[in-house]
């Protein structure tokens, strides 16, 4: 045989080897048949939101789409918290064998963009109907290539399946969740995936080949094709049974937010590996009253030394702080001017700068309950928690000319300073609409609007 048709049958050989090495990895990789990955496939369902929103001072129904995932026999769903919030007035799910059926609200926890629902048992058990659960896997395992699936309802098609890998298992940052204010990604990171999440993907699993749920898909990057998102399962799961046991997450707050060290050591004159930088401190917060300022670097809380000199190290000594008993003191070393020393300060409950929003029809006003830390931001130095967001021309409060931005401190020279007092004055006044005196604090400046008479 000719040399050079040994070399060309030579190559053939090593070609077929290499594909059959290929194809076998491939099978194995593959979840088809796969009796866990099935169970998996019929634990994810599709979530319909009506949700109820303020807008110019009348109710707004906004309706939506999102996925989520059983994960206990008793019909409690994972999803995420920009899909489902305490604002939902009516969800509905519909399970893998296409049925539909109502869920109640559990709770949320915007920090990690995480939220409960729960299947309605009676009518699971009046139409007998069946469904499968997931199981959790150890998302501090993954590596940066692993073979990973999204499963979920993109764009409303139910039961989609995108396959790709990890692209990182670590990805920081922090910001708001879609337009509504709330704040997000302070106390996790995020795996990071090319497996395609589009919308309607939110809330759904991201899973590894052997059907477990190794994180929540949650966003995915504007103008991109290959960058989405989830928390990872060992967050998720925390924050689940944290959910299911007190319907919300209570965390600590001291008043910092922290920025990376990351080639900075020299210019703060601090060892590398050591310490996190202070990026702002929250007016009048404890960490303010403590006397710590932008600039200053944290060196250890409690003793415990810290390592903020990456962004992704930052959550970790965020959850330190949050998870310490509210109303507990906590001693931090400060490093200021090549100065150390010490500054004790109390943990205070941690709060969103966005308050509860709600809608009082009769009156045409959106209000917004101001919460501790808007107040300190704001400077706000009454009393009440009751701010005008919205105004609608031609009832009550428009008539008065009461504007948004106002916050209301009287009604009829009584002082009322919380939802519950004001819902009560609004109550009579919807039982006997007479001509009503309401008070109101505008920068600062207290002014009076009366409320017409309206004829029923």
């Amino acid at each position: 045989m000719p040399p050079a048709t040994k070399f060309i049958r030579a190559l053939f050989a090593i070609a077929i080897s290499i594909s059959a090495i290929s194809c076998s990895t491939f099978v194995e990789e593959q979840p088809s048949g796969n009796a866990e990955f099935e169970n998996l496939l019929e634990s994810v369902v599709k979530i319909d939101v009506w949700e109820r929103s303020q807008e110019n001072g009348g109710n707004h129904i906004v309706r939506s789409v999102g996925s989520g995932v059983i994960m206990s026999k008793d019909g409690t769903i994972l999803t995420n918290a920009h899909v489902v919030n305490s604002y939902a007035f009516k969800i509905m799910v519909t399970l893998p064998n296409l049925e539909r059926v109502k869920a109640s609200f559990v709770g949320w926890d915007h920090w990690t963009d995480l939220a409960l629902i729960k299947l309605d048992e009676d009518e699971l058990k009046a139409r007998s109907l069946k469904f499968k659960t997931a199981r959790f896997g150890d998302s501090s395992t993954l590596k940066a290539g692993d073979i990973v699936y999204a499963v979920g309802t993109p764009h409303g098609f139910a039961r989609t399946v995108t396959r790709g890998i990890v692209s990182n298992t670590s990805r920081f940052f922090e910001g708001t969740i879609l337009d509504s204010g709330y704040e997000t990604g302070n106390f996790n990171t995020w795996i990071q995936t090319d497996a395609a999440i589009n919308p309607g993907n939110s809330g759904g699993p991201l899973v590894t080949p052997d059907g477990k749920v190794i994180g929540i898909n949650t966003r995915a990057y504007s103008n991109s094709n290959n960058l989405g998102f989830s928390v990872p399962s060992n967050v998720a799961e925390k924050i689940m049974l944290g959910l299911i046991n007190d319907k919300a997450i209570t965390r600590s707050y001291i008043g910092i937010s922290p920025a990376p060290l990351q080639d900075m050591e020299k210019f703060f004159d601090v060892d590398m590996n050591r310490g996190m930088l202070v990026r702002n401190v929250d007016k009048g917060s404890p960490a303010a009253n403590a006397g710590i300022l932008p600039g200053d670097i944290v060196l250890s809380i409690n003793g415990t030394d810290v390592d903020g000199r990456f962004p992704e190290q930052l959550p970790a000594i965020m959850n330190m702080l949050a998870e310490m008993k509210i109303g507990s003191e906590v001693e931090l070393s400060i490093l200021r001017n090549s100065k150390i020393f010490s500054k004790k300060l109390v943990c205070e409950k941690l709060e969103s700068r966005v308050g509860l929003e709600y809608t009082l029809d009769k009156w045409g006003v959106g209000m917004r309950e101001i919460t501790k830390v808007f107040a300190r931001e704001a400077k706000i130095g009454t009393d009440s928690n009751l701010m005008v967001i919205g105004v609608r021309d031609g009832y009550p409060f428009g008539m008065a000319k009461i504007e948004r931005g106002d916050i209301i401190t009287a009604i009829n020279r009584k002082k009322i300073s919380n939802t519950k007092e004001l819902k009560s004055a609004y109550e009579e006044y919807v039982k006997n609409p007479k001509k009503t005196l309401v008070e109101v604090s505008r920068d600062g400046v207290i002014s009076f609007h009366m409320l017409p008479e309206l004829k029923n």
